[in-house]
């Protein structure tokens, strides 16, 4: 039925029954399970409006990136102890709804699930959460969970 089903990870609760459903379809459909966490790219001029801000930034970016790792990491390896099979994690820069959607495209995957709410911030509640988004924009079937 499904041959590759894409799991977004942003680390909250949501994700991982997102995770937990997806890894249960795996194990009926011997579907591979791909796991996907974006973060968005840091702005300097964002940083500007921050009333605090530290004298030497370092590579925000960076922090963001090895965070996003660590998301990816810690659900590749919950998803090995719920009994997964070889389930792959990859880490993206970008606008969350649509960089989930290019990635599904781009892997041909024939099942998204996701959390029904994430770690969205402002922006989220203001203009439609991830998972509103991603359900209106892929071209695949949707699993909100």
């Amino acid at each position: 039925m499904f041959k590759r089903i894409l799991v977004p990870m942003d680390g909250s609760i949501g994700a991982t029954k997102a995770l937990d459903m997806a890894v249960q379809m795996q194990k009926s459909t011997g579907a591979e399970l791909l796991l996907l966490t974006v973060y968005r790219h840091h702005s300097l001029l964002e940083a500007s409006t921050s009333m605090v801000r530290p004298a030497d930034p370092g590579n925000i970016d960076q922090a963001l990136r090895d965070h996003a790792k660590e998301v990816a990491d810690t659900a590749k390896r919950h998803a090995v102890e719920q009994g997964a099979n070889a389930p792959r994690a990859f880490v993206k820069s970008g606008q969350p709804a649509r960089t989930i959607v290019r990635f599904s495209k781009d892997r041909e995957v024939d099942l998204i699930v996701l959390g029904s709410r994430g770690l969205g911030d402002l922006e989220g509640y203001l203009l439609g959460s991830v998972s509103h988004k991603v359900t209106s924009l892929a071209d695949c079937p949707v699993m909100v969970v």
